[in-house]
């Protein structure tokens, strides 16, 4: 009889290892509140994609819906394909991570420092934010990459010492948020 390592379930996968292996089709989604200057709650919807970190949807509203999420079609359109739809437990945060800290990287990133004043200005804020998430800020989990890299890269000749750029080398930037954030890349002088 084969002996099995301390800690190693009896036939079942780890949740970890699960996630790890599934991450590529897998979607997480959750609500958060934003309050505008006249304190208006908004609620905003947010869906990222596990294996690429990339936001997929976010939207805000003062009155939210079924309609206004997921319509439930969708998952009884699922549920025809044989795949479970799994409902997140109330009040258990570590089951829904990968979108609890997106909404708090929303939060500290963008919502504590810009105050919305309505539910369009809410909108467009989180619309400028979301194409920085996803196109120029530099995610940990996917090493310094980003979940839509950039399309083309320039090609720049080699500098001397890695502690000092190419002779043909710019460092370009994009204000993001007004100033509160900033996008930086290498480009090649005219």
């Amino acid at each position: 009889m084969p002996v099995r390592p301390r800690g190693h379930p009896h036939g079942d996968q780890r949740w970890a290892t699960f996630l790890k292996n599934h991450a590529m089709a897998i979607l997480a989604c959750d609500f958060f509140v934003a309050v505008t200057a006249t304190f208006r709650m908004l609620y905003v919807f947010v869906v990222i994609e596990h294996g690429t970190r990339r936001l997929a949807h976010i939207n805000a509203t003062s009155n939210p819906s079924a309609d206004w999420t997921f319509a439930r079609h969708l998952d009884d359109s699922i549920r025809a394909l044989g795949v479970e739809v799994l409902r997140s437990p109330i009040a258990s945060p570590k089951a829904n991570s990968i979108v609890e800290r997106v909404i708090g990287t929303i939060r500290r990133e963008c919502l504590d420092w810009m105050v919305p004043l309505s539910e369009s200005h809410l909108r467009a804020i989180l619309r400028e934010w979301v194409t920085h998430y996803n196109r120029g800020r530099v995610h940990s989990r996917l090493g310094p990459g980003v979940p839509d890299p950039p399309p083309e890269t320039v090609a720049l000749a080699k500098s001397k010492s890695r502690h000092q750029l190419a002779a043909n080398a710019l460092v370009r930037s994009k204000s993001i948020l007004s100033g509160l954030h900033h996008e930086y890349w290498l480009a090649t002088s005219p």
